[in-house]
């Protein structure tokens, strides 16, 4: 057994709801509802729910963030550029790896 490697998701994968999507000059910012700190993990996965569209007409250049518990963070690619809206494929669920002690928000899928 390797002890060096670490254990994420010991409480299973957290779930998370949009609430509201706002479009202003710099972002798209989903706010999502704010559960239990327990619920989220500090690092691992989380499915968040992106079921609120987009504007019609929104700039397609701009990165997409979310908004929880009042802290605002940037979705990443695999590469490590900003999610924008032209990268965005609809509402549905979109899961993400998240390390709060690293500031990560990473699309997965």
């Amino acid at each position: 057994m390797n002890y060096g490697t670490p254990i994420v998701n010991q409480r299973g994968i957290a779930i998370l709801d949009a609430t509201a999507v706002t479009v202003t000059t710099d972002a798209v910012t989903f706010t999502l509802v704010e559960p239990c700190t327990r619920c989220v993990p500090v690092r691992g996965l989380v499915l968040v729910n992106l079921d609120l569209e987009i504007p019609e007409g929104t700039t397609e250049t701009l990165p997409i963030n979310l908004t929880l518990n009042g802290f605002t963070s940037g979705i990443t690619n695999y590469g490590g550029a900003a999610l924008t809206v032209a990268d965005f494929n609809g509402t549905g669920f979109y899961m993400l790896y998240y390390d709060r002690f690293k500031n990560i928000l990473q699309v997965i899928s």
